[in-house]
């Protein structure tokens, strides 16, 4: 298979950059065998089964994306570049692995400042990542990212609009409750409360697991093979 087997046109107005409203109002395509009807979220009311299992992901997404500068000096002065990094995972010693836009403007040892309170130091720099020391842990290191980050939107919606405050609630789901993920679980963000109360008044029964989203979702496939492609 190659790359460009998947091209295909998608119209720049098609592209949703605001959740439907209500969320439950956002299109359902439903297929049974070689049927396939056109419904809406709401009607899955109407599909599950008293005694049908719903397993709903309750992984919250953390405002990883961060806007910084890094300033280093030259013989000529301070050189100020701006880098956007995007939080991967946790790495020991309450470090994080991260991803950085531009990397190339980036140097083990030199420090990223986010806000007043928040900077990171380059620990290392490998394979297209790097690891960051921040100068906060804990609880101070949430409070200072919630404050300084932003909700890491998809390429797609990014490309026509900046992040917003609205993205902080737009872009979690309802039963969002333990932080780590960097990207939203897209299909769960459908779901209001409402729609989980009526289905459980009709004898569904829940699940929950915790599976934090990664950057993968976020990363182009670069290779025209798409079998060669290595998955985040």
């Amino acid at each position: 298979m190659k790359l460009d087997d998947f091209d295909f046109d998608l119209p720049e107005g098609l592209i949703a950059t605001r959740p439907a409203r209500p969320r439950t109002a956002a299109k359902l395509l439903l297929a049974e065998g070689e049927t396939i009807r056109d419904l809406h979220v709401a009607d899955l009311v109407d599909l599950f089964r008293p005694g049908d299992r719903l397993v709903l992901n309750n992984t919250k997404v953390i405002p990883a994306r961060l806007a910084g500068t890094r300033a280093r000096v030259t013989g000529q002065g301070t050189s100020v570049a701006r880098i956007e990094v995007t939080l991967l995972e946790p790495a020991p010693q309450g470090e994080w692995m991260a991803l950085a836009k531009p990397l190339r403007k980036l140097a083990e040892g030199e420090e990223i400042r986010f806000s007043e309170a928040l900077s990171a130091r380059v620990v290392a720099i490998a394979e297209g990542q790097m690891r960051l020391a921040f100068n906060l842990t804990g609880p101070d290191f949430d409070a200072a990212l919630a404050e300084a980050g932003a909700m890491p939107l998809p390429p797609y919606i990014a490309a026509l609009r900046a992040p917003d405050e609205e993205d902080k609630t737009d872009y979690q789901t309802v039963f969002a409750r333990h932080s780590g993920a960097v990207a939203a679980p897209t299909a769960s963000l459908h779901f209001t409360r409402e729609l989980l109360e009526a289905l459980a008044a009709k004898g569904v029964d829940f699940t929950e697991v915790t599976l934090h989203v990664g950057a993968g979702t976020f990363l182009p496939v670069k290779v025209e093979d798409v079998t060669t492609h290595k998955m985040h």
